[in-house]
């Protein structure tokens, strides 16, 4: 799962400013310091005497040495700082297109972040409560694959302290609605990133994409899908399995206004992303609603025949 996502890029970002304006600060009072020496050196050494004169010089070069050390520690902070959202958000275009037009789904020549020939990307979508997490798990387990939910990444970026983004992603998650594109592929280009530093090439991409632009800007950018995994289930069973969840998760959607906004959106969101990457024979679709162990077996079959056509 994703690790801490290191030093909080808010109070670095204001730390880091506050150093060089001292830096700057002092640089400036020891060259000031420096050829004001100089000049008193010239005007008041008959009068003042040598010693005088030193103590100025003297004061001066501390002056300096204090401006270089507050820089080297500026510097140093910096080397230590790890990557934050905000700085892949930075390096994350903005796709404004609507996803209407397919051959914005075609990654050959562009410049990815991961080509396809050095991970391995499946997106797992399905409704709110189709089982997405526990059939991820079971696959974890298994096949050693990274399972990276976009829900619990953006949950645990709303709870960091300090987040840029924790109030609009609380706000979106309450409202049933999908945050913004900018900041779920942040987040998810970070975790790739961090694990693929680790060795780690397969992922499962839970709940997501959620949008056509999703879809395009993420397949354009960071790394071109191998497929969907879809889930499908009954609404009156997902219904069911979020309220008994509800009980017990503390998870702030899981109740049933949120839950009713949360269907709405997946249906006229998120299904246009199924039909568009079945289009493409880019989809297994599995039945959710008999036993786990049932449901398991079906996925089992499917990935294992796609992985053999690799």
């Amino acid at each position: 799962m994703l690790r801490n996502f290191g030093v909080r890029f808010g109070l670095a970002i204001n730390t880091s400013c506050r150093r060089s304006l001292i830096t700057a600060s002092l640089l400036r009072q020891a060259s000031t310091e420096s050829r004001l020496s100089k000049s008193i050196h010239f005007r008041q050494y008959s009068t003042n005497g040598l010693q005088n004169d030193k103590a100025r010089n003297h004061r001066g070069k501390l002056l300096f040495m204090l401006g270089l050390l507050a820089l080297g520690s500026t510097v140093v902070s910096l080397s230590y700082q790890k990557s934050s959202p905000a700085e892949f958000l930075e390096d994350t275009p903005v796709n404004d297109n609507d996803g209407t037009d397919e051959q914005n789904s075609d990654t050959e020549g562009r410049n990815l972040s991961f080509p396809s020939d050095k991970v391995s990307v499946i997106f797992v979508l399905g409704g709110p409560g189709s089982g997405k997490g526990t059939q991820c798990a079971k696959l974890v387990k298994e096949y050693h694959f990274v399972h990276l939910s976009a829900g619990d990444l953006l949950r645990a970026e709303q709870a960091r302290e300090g987040s840029e983004f924790g109030e609009l992603i609380k706000r979106y998650i309450k409202e049933g609605l999908i945050v913004p594109q900018e900041v779920t592929i942040a987040l998810l280009q970070q975790a790739i990133t961090e694990n693929f530093k680790n060795g780690k090439t397969k992922f499962l991409v839970d709940g997501f994409p959620r949008k056509m632009d999703q879809a395009i800007t993420f397949e354009k950018q960071i790394a071109p899908s191998m497929f969907t995994l879809f889930f499908e289930c009954p609404e009156q069973v997902m219904l069911k399995r979020l309220l008994e969840r509800g009980r017990t998760s503390g998870r702030t959607d899981d109740n049933i206004e949120s839950i009713k906004k949360r269907f709405k959106t997946f249906l006229e969101t998120s299904m246009p992303v199924v039909e568009y990457f079945e289009k493409q024979s880019k989809v297994i679709k599995v039945r959710c609603d008999d036993p786990v162990e049932t449901v398991y077996k079906h996925v089992q079959a499917g990935i294992e025949d796609k992985f053999s056509k690799k």
